[in-house]
């Protein structure tokens, strides 16, 4: 995992020159500090802007996932821009609350990973030579079937560290499944069928996988919490404030015993995490049409001579990848 740091003194502000991917919150103050970073994305949070120097290339999402994902967040950020330009447009719909909106756009994010990921199953690889499985991921042949050899923003996905971590943790064939397993198992077709149809249906499906992600985190909504009052400014400093009771051993116990018998005796609401078979889902097919697939028969001639040259020069290892 990356560093992240909410804000950052500004004893600390060196940290920032680290050659590390990080997150790190800095006060708008230290802002003319700043501009000496060359590798460093600055998103202005007052200002909503993102300076991106020019020595760091962004690659973008391939289509049409990219224009599929921008859609889907302006339907969810500005549900108004939909119906702006309609001669009779419907009754205005109003933005959601603040925390299911945030599981919105975690929704949207949600539907364009399992596209990106449909059919990642199929390129694993369970090697069982050592006593602990290891899973390899055949990123040859995942990009190979999507069609996507050339993009720049899959490849460099695929070889971060955090793919990696993504493979070790859902690679195994056998574990506790969550929402994104049913959403690249089942959900995927059905995804690229609401794109092509109305918007209001995709903004639909949307709101609901959002009210899952939060029944999800929180499971129990109803749960009540004793709110203790804060005490005023200067009551310490009142003369009549009585001493604190001496705290008496048996009646401690005695509430600790009657709360320990009231929990056990309420159901019990955690959810256990039931391990099944991850379902192996579709097979991995191209996000592009196959009528607008054009392969560099270059690029694959590269790929064939240097898989030679590995052989003839005895280099197994860079062969099988």
């Amino acid at each position: 995992s990356y560093p992240y740091i909410p804000i950052l003194p500004a004893q600390l502000l060196e940290v920032l020159s680290s050659p590390t991917p990080f997150i790190i919150g800095v006060h708008s103050v230290f802002c003319s500090e700043l501009h000496d970073l060359l590798d460093v994305i600055i998103a202005d949070l007052d200002g909503g802007t993102i300076k991106i120097p020019e020595c760091i290339h962004l690659s973008p999402l391939p289509e049409p996932l990219l224009h599929q994902a921008q859609t889907a967040l302006s339907l969810v950020l500005h549900p108004d821009l939909e119906v702006a330009d309609y001669a009779f447009p419907p009754l205005r719909t109003s933005l959601s609350h603040i925390k299911m909106l945030d599981k919105e756009v975690r929704a949207v994010f949600l539907r364009l990973f399992a596209q990106i990921f449909q059919g990642y199953r199929s390129c694993l690889q369970l090697i069982r030579i050592h006593a602990e499985p290891v899973i390899h991921f055949h990123k040859a042949a995942f990009l190979g079937q999507r069609g996507l050899i050339e993009n720049d923003f899959l490849t460099k996905v695929l070889n971060g560290m955090a793919f990696a971590g993504f493979v070790s943790e859902r690679g195994p064939p056998y574990r506790a499944c969550d929402l994104f397993d049913e959403l690249v198992s089942f959900e995927v077709e059905r995804i690229k069928e609401e794109e092509k149809c109305d918007a209001q249906e995709t903004l639909k499906r949307v709101k609901e996988l959002a009210e899952q992600l939060f029944k999800n985190e929180n499971p129990n909504p109803h749960m009540a919490f004793q709110k203790v009052p804060k005490p005023t400014e200067g009551s310490h400093l009142r003369v009549h404030i009585l001493p604190f009771p001496n705290i008496k051993d048996p009646k401690v116990q005695e509430l600790i015993q009657e709360a320990v018998h009231k929990n056990q005796n309420s159901a019990q609401t955690a959810r256990l995490e039931k391990k099944c078979i991850v379902p192996a889902g579709s097979p991995v097919v191209s996000i592009v049409d196959k009528a607008s697939t054009v392969f560099n028969s270059a690029r694959r001639l590269e790929v064939v001579r240097n898989c030679i040259s590995y052989i003839f020069e005895n280099k197994i290892l860079e062969t099988e990848k």
